[in-house]
This record gives structure tokens, C-alpha cells and sequence, in this order.
């Protein structure tokens, strides 16, 4: 573990020195949240980010960062439907996938690190994924949330929880707004790998249905008890995955903490576990595999716990999800 955090400290500033300075973007012209979520509403709001997405574009051109105007103007194609976009200070976006005004059921996607606006194309191609597996209609809409700075996978930032913490109020915001656009339809949390960092600081403030936790270094918490939420919490990870091999600790260093504790996947933690597969950290939301099909019947309210460990303390207790608001208020899997 140290020599990872001075390897990442050597790492950091030669990467920093590398990438381009900041690329200036216009002021948004909405809210980062998801307003109004009636189909005209939206259509508007649409058509608006598309075209600061597109001012945006023309700002890195002038900037010359192409890299950055490239992504950009991919992302203001026709028929991209972002319901919250701002270029500055390294850029958020919120991309819908479906019909966010319809939907019954809902997954927001919190990434991990290395992702962002320059790298969007990855994180795009998964929420695609996931949202043909949930059958492409009008029943089921994907939220590809980038809302926060993600940190570098060789960084320090990404062995503790700093940049988590600044993200997590964010997360909360937007998921209210979701909530409150949509108030009957089911929304799950599909938080990858520093993501689920992210999901595990704002968890006891969401009213989400499930907490899906996949490529997770840990949450900060030593168990889904310890998140303080009624959703149903989830945990798999691939046999490739190399996260599984990271020390599960928690180490005071200076003013912050070093390490994420507990292993999500395993029984100690208490989370209901779904099949991952044999695939590796950045394989989750391949199509055709094994934890999309998972992933996506959580988000249908398909998937029954297959916590032993939860099943044995409350037999009784299956953990068939349901919509949120019919559903008691539990810990994790059947946990008080």
C-alpha cells in the first residue's frame, strides 16, 4: 500500500504536467439537475445542453484542445438527449438514454476514475449497453451521471475518499431532482469502482430502490448496515478484476485516511451479492455478459438476494425487489 501511494505521488505530477490546462466552457444555461420531466419539457431542455454542448465545442476548438472539441461535438450529434451539461472546470454532463418521461424504472450510473469528457465514448458505450439489456423501450431509461471530477486510477486522490466526499452532495442533488421529476418510477444506483465511493458517502440521504456496488474497492463503511439506507444493497465483482486484490484497510494519514475498509463482496460486509462473471475491471457493461444481465434485472426488480449470509439471519427474507415505495424500510439484504 505505500509503495502504491508513493508510486502515485511520483505519478500525479507527471501525469498533471502532461494533460492540457483547463479548457474554458460557456456558463450552462440550466441547472445541473433534471427539471421538469414532461416530454416537451425535456425536449427543450435538450435541444438547450445540445446546443451549449456545442458552444462548448467551439470554445476548446479556439482553446486548441482538439481532443476535447472532438468528444464535444460527438456528444451534440442529433438525437444525444443530455438533460444537464457545464464544460467548466473539467465538465459534468448527465446523458439520458430512453424516455426519461415514461420510464418506470431507472438506473443512474456513477463512473469510477479516468472518466470524463475526453473519455466519455467508454462510459456512453456502457450505459448503452445496459439500457438495450433492460429492453430498449419505453419502460426502462439509463442516466450516465458524470457529475463530479473523477480522480486518475494513478493518483492519490483515488486511495481515499476527498474526492468522493465533494462529489456526494452533488450525487444527492440530482438524484432529489430525478425523484421529484419522476415520483413513481423505480431508480437504482449502479456505482463503479471509485464511484461506489462516491454512492456509499450520499447513500443515507437517497431514497433510491437499490445501492448496486460493482468493481468496489470498498465504501468507507464496514458494512451495508453501516451506509444507512433503506435500498437494497449490492455487491459482485469479476474474477479478473484486479480491485479485488487491493487491501481492504482503512489507515489515518495525516488529515485524511488512506483505504476504503471492508470488501463489498464479501460476507462480512452483508450486501446481496449478484454473478459477476469472469470478466476484468472495465467489463461490467459488455453486452451479452453475465453482471449486465445481472445489473439489468436489479434495475427491472427481477433479482432475488443471494446473500447466504443475509438468508441465514433472516430466512424469511428474500430481498425481491420491489418498487421503493412499497418496501420496508431495510439495511442492506433483509438487515436491521
Amino acid at each position: 500500500m505505500l509503495a502504491a501511494v508513493v508510486a502515485a505521488a511520483v505519478a500525479l505530477p507527471v501525469a498533471a504536467a502532461a494533460r492540457p490546462a483547463a479548457v474554458p466552457a460557456p456558463v450552462p444555461a440550466a441547472p445541473f439537475d433534471v427539471g421538469a420531466a414532461t416530454p416537451t419539457a425535456l425536449a427543450q431542455r435538450y435541444a438547450a445542453n445540445r446546443d451549449g454542448i456545442r458552444a462548448a465545442a467551439r470554445m476548446a476548438a479556439a482553446h486548441g484542445d482538439r481532443r476535447r472539441a472532438e468528444s464535444l461535438r460527438a456528444m451534440a450529434a442529433p438525437g444525444r438527449q443530455f438533460v444537464s451539461f457545464d464544460g467548466r472546470d473539467g465538465g459534468r454532463s448527465a446523458e439520458v438514454f430512453g424516455d426519461l418521461a415514461h420510464a418506470g424504472r431507472i438506473a443512474v450510473l456513477v463512473p469510477g476514475s479516468d472518466t470524463g469528457l475526453d473519455s466519455y465514448g467508454r462510459f456512453r458505450a456502457g450505459a448503452e449497453a445496459l439500457h438495450g439489456e433492460l429492453g430498449g423501450g419505453e419502460e426502462g431509461a439509463v442516466v450516465a451521471w458524470l457529475g463530479y471530477a473523477t480522480p486518475s486510477t494513478v493518483s492519490p486522490e483515488s486511495l481515499t475518499a476527498d474526492r468522493a466526499e465533494a462529489a456526494a452532495p452533488r450525487l444527492r442533488d440530482f438524484v432529489r431532482s430525478l425523484t421529484a421529476a419522476r415520483p413513481g418510477a423505480r431508480i437504482s444506483l449502479l456505482c463503479h469502482s471509485y464511484g461506489s465511493v462516491v454512492c456509499g458517502r450520499a447513500a443515507a440521504e437517497l431514497r433510491v430502490a437499490d445501492i448496486v456496488l460493482y468493481a468496489s474497492p470498498g465504501v468507507g463503511a464496514g458494512s451495508a448496515a453501516g451506509l444507512d439506507t433503506s435500498a437494497t444493497v449490492w455487491a459482485g465483482r469479476g474474477a479478473a478484476d484486479w480491485v479485488g486484490k487491493v487491501p481492504h484497510v482503512r489507515i489515518p494519514l495525516l488529515v485524511t485516511m488512506l483505504g476504503f475498509g471492508t470488501d463489498p463482496v464479501s460476507p462480512d460486509f452483508g450486501a446481496c451479492s449478484f454473478a459477476a462473471g469472469p470478466g476484468g475491471h472495465s467489463d461490467y457493461l459488455t453486452p451479452g455478459s453475465v453482471p449486465l444481465r445481472g445489473m439489468a434485472r436489479i434495475v427491472r426488480g427481477e433479482a432475488a438476494c443471494a446473500g447466504a449470509d443475509a438468508a441465514a439471519a433472516h430466512p424469511g427474507i428474500r430481498c425481491q425487489a420491489a418498487p421503493y415505495a412499497a418496501r420496508p424500510a431495510l439495511r442492506g439484504c433483509g438487515h436491521a
